[in-house]
């Protein structure tokens, strides 16, 4: 059947051939025409698309197969949203090592991508936490694949942008946790170098750490925002419900309701929403690590054209003075982002053999897409982070260069030796098989 699959950004919007499947297959598709397994597609480029050939969707593999209370080992499809997991183990005591921003990716995507959240400094990447999984290849073999059993094969899974095969199921080691309500100490920060102190000062005594960015500030204001830490809360303090009030984007406008008017007009609303310079606040889990899960279809505002995410990583030696470089640029271009995000990585190794977390300082900005402009003003961007030695977000991607991808990722041309013959992606076919 003709679906759209189209990823979360919806830029580049292409009209795909996709295949739901509800059980895991005995056997992946015996014909020439690549194909791709693919999640909920909650990434924003292309990683999760391919227009020439066959999606296969995980969507519906979402049952569980096991789940040790006691040791928190879980086993379950690839398929399973991190959504899924939350409803069953949090109620027992059990929390996600490492989230993304949505609940709504999966346990496969989350793998594929080595998906990050707010607390990298402390526990790492998604992948750090898998204990084991099952890959089946177009060959029709399957291996299971952990850190002692296929150890080259679980390495270059994770992170390995769902081109080495099938994941049909994975192992978990959740974690522990006495409260699933959080602790949060919200900051308004002044500028840039703020920013850094802010985030030097809570790496030690806060698990989760994250700013919002005014990316229309400028001058001694450059970097303005809000920094947010905490930590889950004490046994003995009580669990806030969770937020009952779901929003929604009921329809697509003609047009983005992302522009300079309202861009202006949300900055300065958000950055002044706090009169105070330090709030706490003891909160649900669900809008401390999933703000945005709460409108529903909100990648609708940006209207029919969709929106791409800038994400990248400068090393810390380079960050402060490169990240100024890149609000400068956006500034000038008079082109910003309302959902913009610093966050400082640290040095925690991956198991993966791609992966894009690494010591430094990640920005996150979305973009409604404007064609050429937006392009050009991307180039730009890239021009500071090829500089500064930094790296960009392939599960974020849309535009990357392929001579770029392979100098971020040095290990690429190992990834081809574990490449399934019959899969590919978009972006995959961009990066590593292009011809320009």
């Amino acid at each position: 059947m003709t679906k759209p699959y189209v990823s979360w950004g919806r830029y580049p919007y292409q009209q795909q051939m996709g295949q739901d499947l509800h059980w895991m297959p005995d056997t992946l598709p015996a014909t020439e025409t690549p194909f791709l397994p693919q999640g909920n597609a909650r990434s924003y480029g292309d990683s999760c698309m391919l227009q020439e050939g066959t999606v296969l969707s995980t969507r519906f593999m979402r049952r569980f197969i096991s789940f040790d209370t006691e040791s928190g080992v879980m086993r379950c499809e690839s398929g399973t949203t991190l959504a899924d997991i939350l409803a069953v183990a949090e109620p027992q005591g059990w929390f996600l090592p490492v989230t993304p921003g949505t609940k709504f990716a999966t346990v496969g995507g989350s793998i594929a991508n080595d998906v990050h959240g707010k607390n990298h400094h402390v526990a790492g990447t998604f992948g750090s936490h898998v204990i084991q999984f099952e890959l089946l290849r177009s060959d029709g073999s399957r291996r299971v694949c952990s850190r002692t059993e296929n150890a080259d094969w679980y390495a270059a899974t994770i992170g390995g942008l769902g081109v080495t095969g099938f994941i049909t199921w994975a192992e978990l080691q959740l974690k522990k946790v006495a409260n699933s309500a959080i602790n949060a100490e919200n900051i308004k920060y002044e500028n840039l170098a703020e920013f850094f102190r802010l985030s030097e000062e809570s790496e030690q005594d806060y698990e989760y750490t994250v700013a919002w960015v005014d990316c229309l500030a400028a001058g001694n204001k450059l970097g303005r925002g809000h920094f947010t830490r905490g930590n889950h809360a004490r046994p003995v303090q009580p669990r806030p419900p969770r937020p009952g009030t779901q929003l929604s984007m009921p329809v697509d406008p003609p047009v983005s309701l992302v522009n300079s008017l309202s861009l202006k007009a949300f900055n300065w609303l958000y950055y002044n929403r706090q009169l105070d310079k330090v709030s706490y606040q003891t909160m649900h889990y669900d809008p401390f690590f999933y703000p945005l899960d709460h409108i529903h279809n909100w990648n609708r505002m940006y209207g029919p054209k969709g929106f791409l995410q800038y994400q990248c990583v400068i090393p810390m030696e380079n960050s402060e003075a490169a990240i100024t470089e890149l609000l400068q640029r956006i500034g000038r271009a008079n082109y910003g982002s309302f959902l913009a995000v610093l966050k400082v990585f640290g040095d925690v190794p991956t198991p993966a053999l791609l992966s894009f977390p690494r010591p430094g300082t990640t920005l996150a900005l979305d973009f409604p897409y404007k064609g050429s402009l937006t392009m050009h003003l991307f180039d730009q961007l890239d021009e500071v982070v090829v500089q500064a030695g930094g790296a960009l977000y392939p599960a974020k991607d849309a535009h990357m260069k392929a001579e770029h991808f392979q100098s971020f990722y040095p290990n690429a041309s190992k990834l081809q030796h574990f490449k399934d013959p019959h899969i590919t992606s978009s972006f995959w076919q961009r990066v590593m098989e292009s011809t320009s």
